[in-house]
């Protein structure tokens, strides 16, 4: 079994689902909206960001890989990390610094691994200096 962050529809970075230290990295844009949309003034932009404005998340896919390339990662579960949960201070020091981190429990309750939106005491954002 392995995990990869996702990017569009293809599953990067995959590592071994038991890994003890798993870090993924990818770019995202934090964008000031001025136009009343009851969604928000900000909004995430970049390849790995998924979900519509409002509620942008990033996915981490678990899969079991058979052979090399893009089609050999078979996807069975998800995780969404919600840009919407990020506490406004941490974003607001994130996008003075450009680094923003993300540490999640990747264990689910049912033992297996961690599904659907990521809810707060199993993800804890950061931010400052990489």
């Amino acid at each position: 079994m392995h995990v990869g962050i996702q990017q569009r529809k293809d599953v990067e970075q995959q590592v071994r689902g038991d890994a003890t230290d798993i870090r993924f990295t990818c770019h995202l844009d934090v964008i000031d909206k001025d136009d009343g949309d009851p969604r928000g003034d900000i909004d995430f932009r970049g390849p790995y960001v998924q979900g519509p404005r409002g509620h942008r998340f990033l996915y981490l896919s678990w899969g079991v890989v058979h052979g090399d390339g893009p089609h050999g990662f078979h996807m069975f579960r998800r995780a969404k990390l919600m840009l919407d949960r990020i506490p406004a201070p941490v974003l607001t020091v994130a996008r003075d610094t450009g680094w923003l981190s993300a540490t999640v429990h990747l264990t689910g309750g049912d033992g297996g691994p961690l599904c659907a939106a990521v809810k707060p005491g199993a993800i804890t954002w950061t931010a400052g200096a990489g």
